[in-house]
């Protein structure tokens, strides 16, 4: 027992326990959005694209989450003017915008002497949080959260269906902006945790656990967040024990929920879809079966 309970004699343990679970808390919320609009690549594109703004950030002796926020921001923005103003679809822009910032930070880092370190862009530093980067954190979080359930309405029907939203009266470029700027400002207090690379899991995975399992919303973003803050949790306690990068261990959880989702959904999982076509195959079991035929052997599709 005494073992089972050491990592919780850790004051910094426990400090990236609560840190992920606040971090894992916000990113499934912003989760069920982007996979309801289609957008699980945007948060791809805006996390690889702050990293010229850190590093400029740092260049000029400023935080280093405003510098971050500023450059996942304009990402963002230019992904919507090139997207309005060209024939490329989206997906398209966002992989050339995203790839080309990314590359820009990355000659900028090496260009600018500092003492930061990229691994820990990359992958984050959970275990390593300074109390104010912790207080900072829960601060931001909880303002990003607070904004999100008071619109979650509005942002619900944008996401849904942004005709229906345009016109009974609601601004949808504003909502637009503002769901991107929510998205910039949870990948920026997700870096010190994760980092840039296994921020995008924490804002996909969620979503798509939640999205298998149920067919309302609100129990959506509850299924969510319990994912995500269970696999934080469990994540960093098992990295203890593990001697691994505690980041990867909280996404590794997150896709093996995924992976029990898709396989045994009660409605939508694979193990239940065989079952209904079985049923559907043995509804008439007196009857000659058909002759094959391309049409008779097509396997069946689901929307």
């Amino acid at each position: 027992m005494n073992r089972l309970l050491e990592p919780f004699q850790y004051p910094f343990l426990v400090d990236a326990m609560i840190v992920g679970a606040a971090v894992g808390a916000v990113c499934a919320v912003l989760s069920c959005y982007l996979v309801l609009k289609g957008w699980s690549l945007m948060g791809d594109a805006i996390s690889h694209a702050v990293l010229p703004g850190i590093v400029l950030a740092y260049a000029a002796g400023l935080p280093l989450a405003v510098g971050a926020f500023a450059s996942g921001l304009l990402c963002a923005v230019l992904t919507g003017y090139i997207k309005a103003n060209s024939r490329v679809k989206e997906d398209t822009v966002m992989g050339v915008v995203f790839t080309g910032l990314f590359a820009f930070g990355l000659v900028l880092f090496t260009k600018v002497k500092s003492d930061l370190h990229l691994d820990h862009i990359l992958f984050g530093n959970i275990l390593g949080l300074a109390p104010g980067d912790l207080r900072d954190t829960l601060v931001v979080a909880g303002i990003t959260l607070a904004v999100v359930l008071a619109l979650r309405r509005d942002l619900l029907l944008f996401c849904f269906d942004p005709g229906h939203a345009r016109t009974i009266g609601l601004r949808t470029g504003w909502l637009y902006y503002l769901l991107l700027s929510l998205l910039a400002v949870t990948i920026v207090v997700s870096l010190k945790a994760v980092g840039i690379i296994l921020v995008v899991a924490m804002l996909v995975t969620p979503g798509c656990i939640a999205y298998l399992l149920t067919d309302r919303f609100g129990v959506m973003l509850i299924i969510a967040t319990s994912s995500a803050v269970g696999s934080s949790l469990l994540g960093v306690y098992l990295s203890f024990f593990l001697n691994a990068s505690t980041g990867a261990c909280i996404v590794l959880l997150q896709a093996g929920v995924f992976l029990a989702a898709l396989f045994g959904a009660p409605k939508h999982g694979l193990l239940a879809s065989r079952r209904r076509q079985r049923a559907t195959a043995g509804e008439a079991p007196g009857e000659m079966a058909p002759p094959a035929s391309r049409e008779n052997t097509a396997p069946v599709q689901r929307s």
